[in-house]
């Protein structure tokens, strides 16, 4: 499992801060874009400058697969270069 993520009600979890809403919001257009490619939509939710992020397969009946722990390391990737 990727670091910083657990399982959550059954599903691939993590919650993101940034500096403010215009950070948050910014991040989340990159995840789309990432997801988008990948044929793979997280479901979340956003207040202020908190992401909230699950992932389940839903051709998998909702399990947790490969393809969530992709969009995950590639969700990581997003935030190691946004630091760098």
């Amino acid at each position: 499992m990727s670091a910083g993520w657990d399982i959550r009600q059954g599903k691939l979890s993590r919650s993101f801060t940034f500096k403010d809403f215009s950070e948050a919001f910014a991040f989340m257009t990159r995840v789309a874009m990432i997801a988008e490619k990948q044929n793979h939509h997280p479901e979340w939710s956003n207040v202020y400058n908190t992401v909230h992020i699950a992932l389940s397969t839903h051709d998998a009946g909702g399990a947790v697969t490969e393809k969530d722990h992709r969009l995950a390391t590639a969700i990581d990737r997003l935030v190691v270069n946004a630091a760098t």
